[in-house]
């Protein structure tokens, strides 16, 4: 069951990267390109480099490329989740299971991790803290994930001693209260340059935020289908 899964997760992955690529193309080029355009504009003109890829390539073949690959690769951990859970985590049809899931991952891999790091532009960011943006940004994210394994770990056990509905509750309020937390306690990060404009910033990371949810959604719903479809004609469960 699990190789079955395994190449419909990497088919629905692909596809959820197209689609995700495909509005990034629509939706965050433009706010990319203004936020180059104020980088060029602030910052002093170096040495001329060798243009290994061009922003042509970047912003079309390169971007629905890259998206792709790394839906494929997401959508294998995917579908090795969802065997994991079928049949495990309750009587969850396919279709429901993977949208829960997809539901699950988009919280805590996208939404949790922005609200405390929201994704920036060029020219936001000092260079020489590159490397401990990216340690707090990952360290979020790293605890959010736990945060959930933990309360979908916790809720069959709670659901039995408290009921469904309480059970779920306090699951959920076991995960809100560790981001909560772990959200409060690591520290800010605000490099915003002035003169930056207002309206670049937020539409890239209104863009930023949507690439991703267009992405779990499009997994979830499509992996669902097909193995759903793939399901009910072979075995049942690992």
């Amino acid at each position: 069951m699990v190789s079955g899964l395994l190449l419909r997760g990497l088919f629905a992955g692909a596809f959820a990267g197209f689609l995700a690529a495909s509005f990034s193309f629509f939706a965050g080029e433009p706010p990319l390109e203004r936020a180059l355009a104020f980088e060029t504009e602030v910052t002093e003109a170096p040495a001329p480099e060798p243009v290994i890829v061009s922003r042509s390539t970047q912003r079309g073949p390169g971007l629905f490329a890259a998206h792709m690959i790394y839906g494929a690769a997401i959508g294998g951990f995917f579908s090795l989740v969802f065997a994991l859970a079928y049949g495990r985590l309750g009587d969850f049809e396919p279709r429901v299971l993977a949208g829960l899931l997809a539901a699950a991952g988009l919280l805590a891999l996208v939404l949790v991790p922005e609200l405390k790091y929201p994704a920036n532009p060029p020219a936001i960011g000092a260079a020489e803290t590159i490397g401990a943006r990216t340690a707090l940004y990952f360290g979020m994210l790293a605890i959010s994930l736990l945060a959930m394994i933990l309360a979908v770990t916790l809720a069959p056990v709670l659901s039995a001693k408290f009921g469904p509905w309480n059970g779920a509750l306090i699951s959920a309020a076991v995960f809100v209260l560790m981001a909560a937390i772990s959200g409060a306690a690591l520290p800010p990060v605000d490099e915003v340059p002035a003169g930056f404009p207002a309206s670049v910033l937020w539409n890239f990371r209104v863009a930023s935020l949507g690439v991703r949810a267009i992405f779990w959604c499009a997994l979830g719903l499509s992996f669902g289908a097909m193995a759903e479809k793939w399901l009910m004609r072979g075995p049942k469960k690992a």
